[in-house]
């Protein structure tokens, strides 16, 4: 198999790996082996998936698509946002991730940054992957960069009618006040903006994973982030 092929394999497995949840192969799983033993299987093989991915990654071969030199500029401008995005997404409660569905009975389940996004997480990710995907501009990064754009992409959409399916009304109370397209219910007038809310600690850890991450971009991944 040569490099190239080997990435597109790896890449499919990865998707694969990670739409199991949205399938009912999932329900059968966990029912098999238990919610805990099936959690613990879809982490070890998501994380296996991930690290093929990146493995074969960086043995493809990375024929250029199109070269746009200020293109390269986008992920210094895109970043601080993708990943105060995704700090704000792993450290705020939001009924969407797992074992916080409790969340959605609250009075207000829905604050912080989930006024803006459903999934900030995930649309972090999103952001991170098409900037890449545009600054690198090659086979190779098409590729693995747009694997994770996919996932990003669909997965909210996927992960919206799972729990719409499964939680019922309380699920349907949340969603009646918040989008999955980032400020889309704000825009609406079906929720508001509060900065108060998110406060300034979660964006802070952001920008600080931003400075970490343009400083040690080269010594980590081999390529300058300008």
């Amino acid at each position: 198999m040569n490099p190239f092929t080997h990435l597109i394999v790896a890449s499919a497995a990865f998707l694969a790996t990670h739409y199991v949840s949205s399938t009912p192969l999932r329900a059968r799983l966990a029912g098999a082996l238990g919610e805990k033993a099936y959690l613990g299987l879809y982490s070890v093989a998501a994380f296996a998936t991930l690290g093929w991915m990146i493995f074969a990654y960086y043995r493809a071969s990375s024929a250029t698509l199109w070269y746009v030199p200020a293109l390269r500029y986008v992920p210094l401008v895109v970043m601080p946002v993708a990943l105060i995005l995704i700090a704000c997404g792993l450290l705020a409660r939001n009924p969407t991730l797992v074992g916080q569905e409790r969340l959605l009975k609250s009075d207000d389940p829905a604050r912080g940054i989930v006024r803006i996004t459903r999934h900030p997480l995930m649309w972090g990710v999103a952001l991170w992957a098409a900037s890449h995907v545009l600054a690198r501009g090659d086979a190779a990064s098409v590729v693995f960069f747009g694997a994770f754009l996919v996932l990003a992409l669909s997965g909210t959409s996927l992960m919206d009618h799972r729990k719409a399916r499964t939680l019922g009304g309380d699920w349907q109370r949340f969603a009646a006040v918040t989008s999955n397209l980032p400020f889309a219910a704000i825009a609406a007038g079906r929720n508001r903006f509060s900065a108060a809310e998110i406060g300034w600690v979660k964006p802070a850890i952001g920008l600080a994973l931003y400075a970490a991450v343009v400083s040690l971009h080269a010594h980590i991944f081999g390529a300058q982030p300008y």
